[in-house]
């Protein structure tokens, strides 16, 4: 039987007060797809910096093939044949693609000199393995993220690699982005490397992978042959309970229109966009990438100016010129990316819950701190949020309390219109029904809610309606309960009916 690849024998890694794994045993074996799953803040993370020498175990051993080795940092994994691609970007935007790729492993000519023709040459062949758009002499800030995950990618083309280890890899990558990962993740197993693949998307692990391994607490569950199992039973296996995964069936009264938006434009970007939402209910917007969806929050935010159309709050036709003026309006907004626009990771969780209404709270040059701690006590036992306390740092909470953290913030401002863009990426499942359940609530107290997802589970799951679009037109709109997969798919496609904008009875 052929040896792993990879193995870590009974890990344990302490801090403080706190055991973030107890005996944690994992294998990888040589061409195998090895998924690591488990809730935000069961230890994965912590397990992959055992792994990379960022932390060093407290118990356990590691072994490379037969050798057992000790890491003493990301360099040294690397020098052994064990790559990361993080989730979280780590590159110098003033390089070239070919800087970035090669950094710290520059090709020299005599006297040191960098030798730019052999490195143009080693990089455009990778990146012709990965069939991006773009050369190696590309500045990185001027690519969109999701090329910047490209670039992530091809560093782990450039070594022998024994492991490669990809943490989220799809959370930024269109659709057709993402078969080109998963034709080059086919070829490294191909070619024999182990491959851990860290991932909350239950279709990608379903797809891809041979085996999963599952962590709860700081605590090994098990592994299962993919397979040999389904979904629901490694959720039950992540989070000890099952989930409700049915559709949005709720029956609250609507009240209101509390928006309405008539033949709205902003470039070429979207195209005569009309849409209510009203008191109560919860309007999903499904598309792909590029479809539009982001752009018109934004523009009800205030951050992009319409070329044409109208905005009525309360049957009130409204100019929105910034976020300020949304704010005031009772318009909020949780944007796609929590971290880099929704908190301040450095900031505690009560200075991020209540950073809107500073000034508001605020009495000279100083903030009332108690009413700071009032408002963060009441959205905490509102929203379950789980930390120690007001004085934890919010970059030290998981995805979901993160998330919870945001929409807490806006929730503060008591808006009539809550705009929530992506809830759940980067959440892992026993969160998303969390936050699922968190917005059909929050309707049900009479907010209008607008909900975009990219994960078709998710707008059939917390929706009332559904409107489809498709290059930055509205194709269709559907109530929960007459639409299917297929049209659904269908219409974010711009195939079937609906050239127009319909309304299925």
């Amino acid at each position: 039987m052929t040896d792993p690849v990879l193995r870590l024998e009974n890990i344990v890694k302490t801090f403080p007060g706190v055991r973030a794994l107890d005996g944690v045993s994992f294998s990888v074996m040589p061409g195998e797809v090895h998924a690591l799953m488990g809730e935000n803040g069961a230890g994965k993370s912590t397990l992959m910096k055992v792994l990379g020498g960022i932390h060093q175990p407290t118990e356990g051993a590691i072994y490379i093939g037969d050798d057992r080795v000790t890491m003493a940092g990301p360099l040294e994994a690397k020098a052994k044949g064990i790559v990361f691609i993080h989730q979280e970007l780590s590159l110098a935007e003033e390089l070239s693609v070919a800087e970035n790729i090669y950094l710290g492993e520059l090709p020299r000519k005599r006297f040191g000199r960098v030798d730019w023709a052999t490195l143009t040459e080693r990089t455009n062949a990778i990146l012709g393995k990965l069939n991006v758009g773009f050369d190696a002499r590309t500045r990185v800030g001027d690519l969109s993220i999701a090329n910047q995950q490209m670039v992530e990618i091809a560093r782990a083309l450039t070594v022998d690699a024994k492991a490669v280890i990809f943490d989220e890899p799809t959370a930024s990558l269109t659709d057709a982005e993402k078969v080109v990962l998963f034709d080059v993740i086919a070829d490294l197993k191909a070619g024999g490397v182990g491959i851990i693949y860290i991932s909350h998307r239950m279709e990608e692990i379903f797809r891809i992978t041979d085996r999963i391994s599952i962590l709860r607490d700081g605590q090994y569950q098990g592994t299962v042959n993919t397979a040999e199992t389904d979904e629901e039973s490694v959720t039950q296996m992540m989070i000890g309970r099952q989930l409700d995964l049915s559709r949005n069936a709720s029956h609250h009264q609507l009240g209101e229109v509390a928006i309405e938006v008539r033949g709205l434009s902003c470039g070429k970007l979207y195209t005569d966009i009309s849409f209510d939402i009203r008191r109560g209910e919860v309007v999903g917007f499904y598309g792909l990438v590029g479809a539009g969806r982001t752009e018109i929050a934004e523009t009800l935010f205030g951050l992009r100016r319409p070329s044409a159309g109208q905005i009525l709050l309360g049957g009130v036709e409204t100019q929105i010129h910034s976020p300020d003026e949304a704010i005031a309006h009772g318009i909020s907004l949780v944007p796609e990316d929590r971290k880099g626009q929704g908190l301040v990771l450095g900031m505690n969780c009560r200075d991020n819950m209540t950073l809107p209404q500073v000034d508001r709270l605020a009495s000279g040059p100083f903030v009332a701190e108690g009413e700071e701690i009032k408002i963060f006590d009441k959205y905490r036992d509102q929203l379950d949020i789980r930390t120690p306390g007001w004085r934890q740092k919010v970059g030290n909470l998981s995805g979901g309390n993160q998330q919870k953290i945001v929409i807490g913030k806006w929730l503060s401002m008591h808006p009539d219109v809550l705009i929530v863009d992506e809830p759940t990426r980067g959440i892992d499942v026993g969160s998303k029904s969390e936050i699922h359940k968190l917005l059909r609530e929050l309707a049900a107290q009479g907010y209008a809610v607008m909900v975009i997802s990219s994960e078709m589970p998710e707008v059939l799951h917390v929706s009332d309606r559904i409107i489809a679009m498709y290059s930055g037109r509205i194709i269709r709109t559907f109530r929960s309960e007459d639409v299917t997969e297929d049209s659904l798919i269908q219409a974010i496609s711009g195939i079937g009916p609906g050239a127009q904008a319909t309304e299925v009875a």
